[in-house]
């Protein structure tokens, strides 16, 4: 299905109901449930899977293999690599029909690295960067980069990636050589 404004793979599935901001593309075998909203000029690779109640901001790229489940929120200019994985329970088991949805949020401008998983009920905060792999246990700081299973403080990124210090402590301020942002 494809509109003037919104490409859908004709193998994707988006239900009635949800939302598709101008500029969007959904590639194959990718699935919207009833109820998401998605904003303008995101990218939902193959395989990708958004829950019933999910919010994705505008200008934003998921990865092939991704599921983003109901109760996270996703800001704008979010990278999700391959693979990541979301969980939205704290108490996952088949037998339990009370669960209770726990909310995760991923700020603006935050980069989720492949294969990484985010535990539901923490902040990716604005412009962080998550390595690939990394199990994400707690929230991660304004451009603080973390890496490693669980993950822990690997150093300060600039707003366009480049690491900027590897000390523990949030900066004052630094200065990106690449891009001159001060963060």
């Amino acid at each position: 299905m494809q509109s003037d404004s919104v490409y859908i793979h004709e193998t994707a599935i988006v239900e009635e109901g949800s939302s598709l901001g101008a500029g969007c593309m959904v590639w194959h075998h990718a699935h919207v449930r009833s109820n998401a909203f998605i904003g303008k000029d995101c990218v939902l690779g193959k395989n990708v899977y958004i829950d019933a109640g999910v919010q994705v901001g505008e200008r934003c790229k998921i990865q092939n293999n991704v599921s983003v489940f109901n109760g996270v929120v996703v800001g704008n200019d979010v990278f999700v690599g391959p693979s990541a994985t979301f969980t939205n329970d704290l108490v996952p088991r088949a037998f339990n029909g009370d669960w209770k949805i726990t909310k995760t949020f991923v700020e603006e401008g935050a980069s989720l690295g492949a294969n990484c998983t985010i535990v539901c009920g923490v902040v990716v905060s604005k412009f962080s960067m998550v390595a690939a792999g990394a199990v994400v246990v707690r929230d991660v700081a304004a451009h603080e980069l973390v890496g490693g299973t669980p993950a822990r403080h690997l150093g300060w990124v600039c707003r366009c990636g480049l690491v900027l210090s590897r000390d523990p402590a949030p900066p004052e301020s630094l200065i990106c050589h690449n891009c001159k942002e001060v963060i």
